[in-house]
């Protein structure tokens, strides 16, 4: 007993482009449907033909249209989609509105812990950061203090005014200066007075 040989698509289906660009600019600009890329026999005699696509942000995808013949009548359109090809750029898997709140809910509870961590991580830092200040501060404190001690200080006292010591005034005093001018000024009364009792003498001479 022989099989017999399988038959192939419908040569009026795998050749009816112009029925499938048709049912394809219906939903569709034509400049957004590119060149047939070949077919896909499907079960029960249905023959997909696929188009590129000229959409953007769709690389590897094609326009497919399910041609077939029902009750040996002329080819008819059963559906027109775009499709995935083998690499296509896909959406991710759809995830559940709920898993994706617990995630996001989660990723915000973990950056929350993480900058908690980052502020006590600052503040420790910040706290070493000042005792060495302090540290420093008291250690040039000290260094000041002995430079002052070093250093002679002037000495001021209650008598003293407008840069005027009072000490050097005393010390004038006490070397005789004031004493030499107070002698000048009773030789020179002296002088005075002998005058006079000179003219006295002249004056009874007459």
């Amino acid at each position: 007993m022989t099989s017999k040989p399988e038959q192939g698509p419908d040569e009026r289906l795998t050749g009816a482009h112009d029925l499938a660009l048709a049912a394809l600019h219906e939903i569709t600009p034509a400049d957004t449907v590119g060149p047939a890329a070949g077919y896909t026999a499907e079960d029960d005699g249905v023959v997909s033909l696929r188009f590129h696509t000229r959409l953007s942000g769709y690389p590897g995808w094609f326009w497919t249209v399910s041609v077939a013949v029902v009750d040996d009548a002329e080819p008819t359109v059963l559906e027109v989609e775009l499709l995935p090809g083998d690499g296509a750029l896909l959406a991710p898997d759809w995830v559940p509105w709920a898993t994706r709140l617990a995630e996001y809910q989660a990723a915000q509870a973990a950056a929350v812990a993480a900058d908690d961590d980052d502020d006590d991580d600052d503040e420790d830092l910040d706290d070493g950061s000042d005792d060495d200040d302090d540290s420093d501060d008291d250690d040039d404190s000290d260094d000041d203090d002995e430079d002052e001690a070093d250093e002679p200080k002037p000495r001021f006292h209650a008598g003293d005014l407008d840069g005027v010591d009072i000490d050097e005034l005393d010390a004038d005093r006490g070397d005789g200066t004031l004493d030499d001018e107070s002698d000048d000024d009773e030789s020179e009364d002296d002088e005075l007075d002998d005058d006079d009792d000179d003219l006295d003498e002249h004056d009874r001479s007459y």
